[in-house]
């Protein structure tokens, strides 16, 4: 069966690398975007809704119906953010769109970007990765056929993509550097999508997918 995918943060440089992932990938049939924004591309496998109000899917909820997996990619950083307002742009944003998705697909896989250090146990000093690790805990819980959380450290980004984050954008020569000293720390944005959508395809043995995972489920067949 093929793969029709709901995508979020495609105007972001993960999401709109593993989206390049899915409009390559020939195990991919459709990608719905969803987001507050464009993401301003056409192809013949993209669909797109533009939704001011992430938190209340209920006036799009019915063209949410008829997918099977959904690469969840939006996400911010805590910098600057106290806990109630990171909580609500991660958490509650998740779980609107988990909520919604599971009732219109309960046979989908969802995949979710999270990120190396979050904390499953809710409890640990940093608030980002408590706040992550409720958004993972809480997401198990909802009836998905599977769910999938990815962690990814530094990722090296696609050449030619125009959402490249400005550290990697001046920095990025760092990336050779670090993955010599730290293997596991690194994955590239390609190899990202490509094991979300081979989790999607295929599934994997973990629920929580490391930088190891990540960089494994890439190199695998994708069904």
């Amino acid at each position: 069966m093929k793969i029709k995918a709901i995508l979020t943060g495609a105007t972001g440089m993960v999401g709109e690398g593993v989206l390049h992932e899915c409009l390559l990938h020939d195990e991919v049939e459709e990608v719905l975007v969803v987001g507050r924004r464009s993401c301003n591309m056409t192809h013949l496998k993209l669909k797109e809704i533009v939704h001011a109000d992430l938190y209340d899917l209920s006036v799009i909820e019915g063209q949410l119906k008829g997918y099977n997996a959904c690469f969840f990619c939006l996400g911010t950083t805590s910098v600057g953010k106290k806990e109630p307002e990171y909580s609500k742009i991660t958490y509650e944003l998740a779980m609107s769109f988990g909520k919604t998705l599971s009732r219109q697909n309960p046979e989908m896989t969802f995949c979710y970007i999270s990120g190396v250090g979050t904390d499953s146990t809710e409890k640990g000093r940093l608030m980002w990765a408590r706040v992550k690790g409720k958004t993972e805990n809480d997401l198990l819980k909802l009836p998905f056929k599977r769910v999938y959380h990815f962690r990814p450290g530094i990722i090296k980004p696609t050449k030619g993509l125009k959402n490249t984050l400005g550290f990697y954008k001046y920095s990025g020569w760092l990336i050779p550097v670090i993955k010599l000293l730290a293997p596991k720390s690194v994955c590239t944005l390609k190899d990202l999508g490509l094991a979300m959508i081979h989790a999607a395809g295929k599934g994997y043995e973990k629920n929580i997918l490391e930088v190891s995972d990540i960089n494994a489920l890439a190199k695998k067949s994708p069904l």
